[in-house]
């Protein structure tokens, strides 16, 4: 099969009803329901721009084993140039909803491309397991599915491993095994995007100890897999909002879920890793994901970036504060962010490394380091939003407000910006930014920026314990070596250059 089209997405989500659950109602068909369908949409747009001879040469490439186009985040790259092509069709796709949805389905493409090329390491429990995985991301790639996942065990004792919670199915375990596969039951969090998806793969986070081998399973399934269930969050719009008043909110909501296994059937060859707690916690460090899922995550995190500095700058100018240092400033200081992003994502393709495969994947450092910045940065920038439109937020009036004839004169009048700047021109660029750093969309947005890659303490502490230190220590060394012994004489060529001066 070659690369799907927006109509393809959707007709396959039609044609596999799953068990969805939105504010205690099941959902009968996830590409109609008012809280699911503009995330369709918006899906279904980046599955068209595949097809659009302006964009097919960045978004996909000619599989040379089938003769057929995928995506572009399926590509082994075989030097920095493809890294950059990658990189470009990251940032094409964010470009469409200004880097606000962060599970495109470039993120768990990339992902499949990571253990693909790191089959080695699920080799290790038994080379059925590789020969799975690889199997697996040819699979997504040639039908071009869209992948959601579960990382994180519910939180309900955190002192607690999973084998100790007061009840065993409180999270995802294998509970028996047949010859044709594993029955898993239990429950994961969080699957962005998990109701409009084709299919969930389930890896892990290293978290488990010894005795939660019924835990530590990698595996996947079709999303309308019997037995499994999803209860969505509290949506942000159920089509009842308006577009004026929340432009952003109404169209790139990326719904998240619990997922509720109950006796869900595995076959073996869509499972990659059984019971193997050292195998499990190793998948995420030993098979380089990051170094994929980083690239892709910091490339639409720029987009991000820019566009929440451009509203800033939007806003500023709107009312002229932008003439104020403290103001100029703040901007500045996005503008930061943006130049940091840009240089991390150019340096880890310049320093690219050789993978097992024979392929090439960007340097993890400056990725990492930017992923750890990135949720101070982020809410800094939304910050800065909030200070420049300060109390103004409290007062701009709703859509109906201004389409009101007895209202229209005061509107006109009230409402305009600094320049000649027109009423609704003013409202429309404050309502953007109230979505975007106000609203429950927005909080979100800022909430998922900082907790996406993880605890960003726990994920900065570990930038320092795997560290490579050799050039820092070596400065450090040449530095104490100057010191001499204790008692020793001056350094004469010191002493000489002194009495010359």
């Amino acid at each position: 099969m070659a690369v799907r089209n927006g109509q393809q997405f959707i007709a396959g989500l039609r044609e596999r009803p799953r068990d969805v659950w939105v504010r205690g109602q099941r959902v009968e068909d996830v590409t109609t329901h008012p809280a699911l369908r503009q995330s369709v949409a918006q899906l279904a747009r980046l599955y068209d721009m595949q097809c659009d001879p302006a964009h097919v040469e960045t978004l996909t490439y000619v599989v040379p084993q089938t003769g057929e186009r995928a995506g572009t985040a399926f590509m082994p790259a075989r030097d920095r140039a493809d890294l950059i092509k990658r990189r470009l069709a990251y940032q094409a796709w964010a470009e469409q909803n200004f880097g606000l949805m962060g599970r495109s389905p470039d993120f768990l493409n990339v992902t499949l491309l990571a253990f693909a090329e790191a089959r080695d390491v699920f080799d290790r429990g038994g080379t059925q397991f590789g020969d799975n995985v690889v199997r697996y991301y040819e699979y997504i790639r040639d039908h071009d599915l869209f992948l959601s996942h579960a990382l994180i065990t519910p939180q309900n004792d955190r002192a607690k491993s999973s084998s100790q919670q007061a009840d065993p199915s409180m999270h995802l375990r294998a509970v028996r095994e047949t010859d044709g596969g594993i029955v898993v039951s239990g429950a994961r969090m969080i699957a962005t995007l998990g109701a409009v998806s084709d299919e969930m793969i389930m890896y892990n986070l290293p978290v488990f100890r010894p005795g939660d081998e019924d835990y530590a399973v990698i595996f996947a399934v079709p999303t309308d897999a019997p037995g499994l269930r999803q209860i969505c969050r509290e949506p942000y719009d159920t089509g009842g909002r308006s577009s004026f008043d929340h432009p952003l909110a109404t169209r790139f909501e990326e719904n998240d879920s619990l997922l509720i296994f109950k006796d869900v059937f595995v076959p073996w060859d869509r499972v990659f890793c059984y019971r193997q707690v050292q195998l499990s916690n190793a998948i995420y460090p030993d098979s380089a994901l990051r170094n994929h899922t980083a690239h892709q995550t910091n490339a639409r995190a720029l987009v991000k970036m820019q566009f929440a500095t451009g509203v800033a700058m939007a806003l500023a100018r709107s009312i002229k504060a932008d003439g104020f240092l403290h103001v100029q400033q703040m901007l500045g200081e996005c503008l930061n962010y943006v130049e940091m992003i840009k240089s991390s994502l150019i340096r880890a393709e310049a320093e690219c490394e050789p993978t097992p495969a024979g392929t090439v994947r960007a340097a993890l450092a400056p990725l990492q380091a930017m992923r750890t910045f990135l949720p101070h940065a982020y809410p800094r920038a939304v910050d800065i939003i909030q200070t420049i439109a300060a109390g103004v937020f409290m007062i701009m009036p709703t859509g109906a407000d201004v389409a009101c004839s007895e209202l229209a004169a005061d509107c006109a009048l009230h409402y305009q910006g600094a320049g000649g700047m027109p009423s609704v021109e003013r409202i429309k660029l404050f309502k953007l930014a109230w979505d975007l750093a106000g609203d429950s969309f927005g909080t979100r947005l800022l909430q998922y920026e900082r907790y996406y890659a993880g605890d960003p303490v726990r994920m900065t502490a570990g930038n320092y314990l795997s560290c490579d230190d050799r050039e820092m220590m070596r400065l450090v060394d040449a530095a104490l070596a100057l010191a001499g012994e204790p008692g020793a004489a001056p350094d004469e060529a010191i002493l000489h250059r002194l009495a010359a001066e």
